[in-house]
């Protein structure tokens, strides 16, 4: 997977893959969270 100029490697195959997914979905919560603090 590439992110710009970035090259990211699952860790461990299907394991590691499903544990990014996991990790960007929280991500995007915790930033969709503190954006809405921010913005209030």
């Amino acid at each position: 997977m590439r992110f710009g100029n970035v090259e990211v490697r699952p860790l461990g195959g299907g394991a590691g893959c499903l544990t990014m997914i996991l990790i960007s979905i929280l991500a995007s919560v915790v930033l969709t969270v503190l954006l809405n603090l921010l913005l209030r």
